[in-house]
């Protein structure tokens, strides 16, 4: 099951990267609105890996109980 600080992590890269693609854009900055797009989907990746973490663990956890 994913922890808290993952998932905060997770989401942190997430707006981080949406605050580096926007500056990128209103600065013409093509290289950092390109790395804060990647860095969003890094950061949503992961948290999908999260949820599917945590709903594996809940399954795990109706069966053992």
């Amino acid at each position: 099951m994913a922890d808290f600080i993952d998932k905060a992590k997770h989401k942190a890269e997430e707006l981080i990267g949406e605050a580096k693609e926007k500056v990128g854009h209103k600065t013409d900055n093509d290289d950092l609105a390109a790395e804060g797009a990647k860095d969003q989907v890094s950061g949503k990746t992961k948290q999908v890996g999260d949820d599917i973490s945590d709903a594996a663990s809940d399954i795990k956890n109706k069966f053992t109980n």
